[in-house]
């Protein structure tokens, strides 16, 4: 394939990347207007686990097995590729299968460990439910994910993209359609609702799996040729081939399973802490406001920018073998670079229009709780997207091992300090523990980036200090634009004035930081990129 297809493919992917995740922000707004904050803490309750499950059980397998197949296809080898898949989606069946009778029979377990005896508005019952519901998705999820693997082995992406995107809309035209259903013209209980709602993943899974189909019946004849003219074919143990695998999959699995599980740990403590200090009654609203809703809010610009600078991973890893240490380092910092100019702006704006955000997309039904456990929510954005990002980079320069430290450092500390955090400062102590957790781990990776390689983070400190200013003038935009039209709406009371606070502060400081960010070069410094129409635009 050649370059510039190979560069249109990842492109695609990218962008069919962060339109799911868009997507998977955009329906939670009419979902959460349809079973409130307390729906939606149940839905997550399901899913939280869910993600944990789906990640073990695919232990990396699906990237591995991309990475896998590139390689062999490279030695020319199709036949080694395809004994691949063929062993990579039979031990996914099973390992998808193992996982979907441990969550399924796990179900009662899992309900208690996430409620406190005294719980109000979610009983165990309704969580074993749902919980149940969702697992059904775990029989071929993993298994899908395989072949999405194989074709991104073989360069092509088309497949991998196309069937995310499909997934997620038939998901979520599923989840919406059967919620209304149930509660508006049936008049069903919510707790029906939120069962068919985490059901929707299995649909989904259907849906991809067709699209897959679709594409290996096309191209089949196309892989059967490659093996049929390969001159030598040589049977590799398929002992081999899993140990092979393995060692791929490791640090992929890792990072996917990082920020899910600060979120498990989060559903196993927080209703208890919660109730011990005798705010039960409030419980499953804030969780649902940072760890369900905000989360997919603040995850938007995670997407973004950890979706650029992952771009750079196999440039880094080409640089780090050919021993281009000049060119590792602008590489490196190009990547940190990117983090900081989207995330750092998104996480400052998120905190300053915390109500009206929250309050415009999912209702002022206790926004004086929800608003600001947003807000305090928002800056773990950063330090989930830098852990992200120096994660894969220790991978690409031969560290990958050292995740497993700095990603056990990190949950340790949550899991110390969760519990007495939330006792002491209510929701807000299960997020900062969240965010001291999460910067331990990513100091820990930049430490080990430095040591490996002895990498200078100057460049990276003077740009973020440019970055910081800039950041500033956006926000004195913002309480500007807060307080002049802070006289005439009122974003607590109408939910039409927050949606309209919403879309001008987001444009103004959106605009301001993006001008002065274009207009200084930061921009083009950071992505080695200029736009053509802004340079006309601003007469640069």
């Amino acid at each position: 394939m050649s370059s510039s297809n190979f560069l249109r493919g990842t492109l695609l992917l990218t962008g069919a990347s962060f339109l799911s995740k868009f997507l998977g922000m955009i329906y939670v707004i009419p979902f959460t207007n349809m079973v409130g904050e307390t729906g939606m803490t149940l839905y997550g309750f399901a899913y939280i686990p869910y993600t944990i499950l789906l990640s073990i059980s695919t232990v990396g397998v699906p990237l591995a097995v991309s990475k896998f197949v590139a390689r062999y296809n490279t030695l020319n080898d199709y036949y080694t590729s395809m004994r691949m898949l063929k062993i990579g989606s039979i031990l996914m069946l099973i390992t998808g299968f193992i996982s979907f009778l441990i969550m399924y029979f796990g179900a009662d377990l899992i309900a208690n460990w996430t409620l406190d005896k005294d719980s109000e508005d979610i009983t165990l019952h309704e969580v074993k439910s749902v919980i149940q519901m969702v697992s059904f998705a775990l029989i071929i999820i993993p298994s899908m994910a395989i072949m999405r693997g194989f074709f991104q082995g073989n360069q092509s992406m088309g497949p991998t993209a196309v069937s995310q995107v499909i997934e997620q809309i038939i998901r979520i035209m599923f989840l919406l359609v059967s919620v209304f259903v149930v509660l508006k013209i049936v008049g069903g209980t919510k707790v029906t609702a939120i069962g068919f709602a985490a059901f929707s993943a299995f649909v989904g899974g259907i849906a991809s799996w067709i699209v897959l189909a679709f594409y290996w019946k096309k191209r089949k004849k196309y892989l059967d040729r490659a093996i049929e003219n390969q001159n030598e074919k040589v049977t590799i143990p398929v002992r081999d081939l899993l140990k092979e695998l393995f060692r791929y999959s490791g640090p992929f699995v890792l990072v996917g399973i990082a920020i899910p599980l600060y979120q498990l740990i989060d559903q196993f403590t927080f209703d208890h802490a919660m109730s011990a200090i005798s705010k039960g009654d409030i419980a499953k609203v804030a969780f649902s406001a940072f760890s369900v809703q905000g989360h997919k809010l603040v995850i938007i610009p995670v997407t973004i920018a950890t979706g650029l600078s992952l771009a750079l991973i196999p440039e880094i890893t080409h640089a780090f073998n050919a021993k281009k240490i000049e060119k590792l380092n602008a590489q490196i910092n190009q990547a940190l670079q990117i983090i900081m100019f989207f995330v750092l702006p998104a996480v400052f704006g998120l905190i300053l229009l915390a109500d009206p955000i929250y309050g415009g997309l999912f209702g002022l039904d206790n926004l004086n709780i929800t608003g600001e456990v947003f807000a305090w929510y928002a800056p773990v954005a950063l330090t989930f997207a830098f852990f992200t990002v120096t994660s894969y980079i220790l991978q690409g320069i031969e560290k990958q091992k050292f995740t497993l430290i700095s990603l056990s450092a990190g949950i340790l500390t949550k899991i110390l300090l969760n519990s007495v955090l939330i006792q002491m400062l209510e929701a807000k102590g299960a997020i900062i523990a969240t965010l001291v957790a999460t910067f331990i781990a990513v100091i820990l990776n930049l430490w080990q980036i430095k040591k490996a390689i002895n990498f200078s983070y100057r460049r990276f400190y003077k740009l973020s200090l440019l970055m910081l200013i800039f950041t500033s003038i956006m926000v004195i935009v913002l309480l500007v634009v807060k307080y002049v039209f802070g006289l005439f709406l009122d974003v607590h009371e109408n939910r039409i004035h927050a949606v309209l606070m919403m879309l001008i502060g987001v444009t103004a400081g959106g605009s301001v930081y993006l001008y002065l960010g274009y207009a200084s070069t930061l921009f083009e410094r950071i992505t080695g990129r200029r736009i053509a129409i802004l340079d006309r635009l601003i007469r640069r």
